[in-house]
């Protein structure tokens, strides 16, 4: 049974309002009927009925156009990567699983290493907002970040294609679907990034914030993020509770 302090937190409109990011197709997918499906779906619908809340899943393409939505509020909780950018202003649980962020190339490319990417005269493609954009445009030294006009993981492709980009920066299990239908292209073995993927809450809302916690590591000790994960045929490492 809620308090009401977490109640008046988690669902301030009377329903849990649940963002997901279909950017990240390792989270949230589109099944055969076009309703959101995926682990991050799974995450809210179990998390809804344990606290007896209505739930609303609010979906976005793309992780920077949902956190740009924290701002007029259209969310209660948000399944998205942890970085410190975002953490100014929304307050994570523990992650529930770990991605890998790596670079796609031309097949005949050069590069081997996201060492070789990090040379002047490099461009990168991201998908703006993303968390690749955020923790490369900490990072990168000489190459030059060049962002889709949309937010995405097709979006950015699109643009690595189109204007023959020296490397695409995404989730490896995207790139590494693309690549597997285009011969063309290559994903690097090596992975740039390993991020946390959680649940957020906007900053103030301590009251709910522990009650995710708690669910997140629950989630994680009783097998069913593992299970989630399996369920809608995606890849991801489940960190330990605790």
């Amino acid at each position: 049974m809620l308090t009401e302090k977490e109640r008046d937190e988690l669902a301030p409109t009377g329903v849990l309002r649940a963002a997901i990011n279909f950017g990240n197709t390792v989270l949230a997918q589109r099944g055969a009927d076009g309703a959101p499906t995926g682990i991050a779906v799974d995450l809210a619908t179990e998390f809804a009925s344990r606290t007896g809340l209505g739930l609303d899943i609010v979906p976005f393409e793309a992780a920077g156009i949902l956190f740009e939505a924290l701002k007029p509020g259209a969310w209660d909780i948000a399944f998205l990567a942890i970085d410190p950018v975002r953490e100014a202003q929304i307050a994570f649980t523990s992650p529930y699983a770990m991605i890998e962020g790596t670079y796609m190339v031309p097949a005949s490319s050069p590069l081997r290493t996201p060492r070789d990417v990090d040379a002047p005269g490099m461009r990168v493609s991201v998908g703006p907002g993303s968390a690749y954009d955020l923790f490369l445009s900490r990072t990168l030294a000489h190459a030059r970040i060049v962002r889709a006009p949309r937010g995405g993981s097709a979006a950015m492709i699109d643009l690595f294609v189109a204007e023959r980009l020296d490397a695409a920066a995404g989730v490896r299990a995207w790139l590494d679907a693309y690549a597997a239908a285009h011969p063309g292209y290559r994903v690097m073995e090596e992975a740039f990034m390993e991020i946390g993927q959680a649940i957020g809450v906007p900053k103030g809302r301590s009251h709910a914030r522990d009650l995710l916690e708690a669910f997140v590591t629950d989630m994680k000790t009783s097998g069913f993020v593992a299970q989630a994960l399996a369920r809608s045929g995606q890849t991801a490492k489940v960190p330990p509770a605790g």
